[in-house]
């Protein structure tokens, strides 16, 4: 019940009431006070412990809902949506990036191949003709919820088990002894193709982020080139600016 004191607008501030509670909500979210899939407070909840109107407490939630920060179940609750902030400015695997966050990360596979390059897989990866290239697809979770679908590609000289990657593609590397020290990164805006809604349960044509990294070993050979189609209520890339 503290906790949820905590949470109470003061009446002597000018600003308006449901502004406020939004403010300690989402503060109170990122800070954990509730996980990913938790359920928030009802509107009931909120009026009866903060003794302010219904009103109120459903204004405030609407702007969290507006915000991305949770979302609602018709009759079950309103429920905390997992977000992930990736900083722009830092190489990191997801499963690395999802444990710092309090996440469990895992993989269900789709396709660990050995197959023909694409023409863009060969510029990319500095490919001759003839090779070959270890094709990844898999879909990416936090605590079983599908965040995204991953399609790898990598010189199968260099890559030539992919049925022994776990869930981490950077950790193999890294045990193989060629871990990507470095990585060029590409995000923009996509709809999301009927497949790619499918597999991570959108309609199609949704907004997606679709995030396209070259990684490097230290000799500046390119190893990787992952597309990652990313649900967009799920994620927040950030960037730190300094002058």
């Amino acid at each position: 019940m503290n906790s949820i004191l905590s949470l109470r607008p003061d009446d002597s501030q000018p600003t308006p009431l449901y502004l406020q509670l939004a403010r300690n909500l989402e503060a109170a979210i990122h800070a954990g006070q509730w996980k990913a899939e938790q359920a928030l407070p009802s509107e009931r909840s909120l009026s009866e412990s903060l003794n302010i109107s219904r009103v109120t407490a459903r204004k405030a939630l609407e702007i969290l809902l507006e915000q991305g920060l949770i979302r609602r179940s018709q009759g079950s609750g309103t429920f905390i949506t997992p977000r992930l902030e990736q900083p722009l400015s830092r190489l990191s695997s997801f499963s690395e990036m999802l444990r710092l966050k309090g996440f469990t990360p895992s993989s269900q596979w789709l396709e660990r191949d050995i197959t023909l390059p694409t023409h863009e897989e060969l510029i990319r990866l500095s490919l001759s003709p003839a090779a070959k290239v270890a094709r990844l697809k898999r879909l990416r979770k936090a605590d079983g919820i599908v965040m995204a679908v991953e399609l790898s590609a990598l010189p199968a000289a260099l890559l030539p088990e992919p049925e022994a990657i776990g869930d981490s593609l950077y950790a193999h590397l890294d045990a193989i002894g060629r871990p990507v020290v470095r990585a060029l990164q590409h995000i923009r805006a996509i709809n999301a193709s009927a497949e790619m809604a499918a597999l991570v349960g959108l309609e199609t044509g949704t907004a997606m982020l679709l995030m396209t990294r070259i990684g490097y070993l230290a000799d500046n050979t390119p190893i990787e080139l992952t597309d990652t189609y990313c649900r967009d209520d799920y994620y927040d890339f950030v960037a730190e600016l300094r002058r």
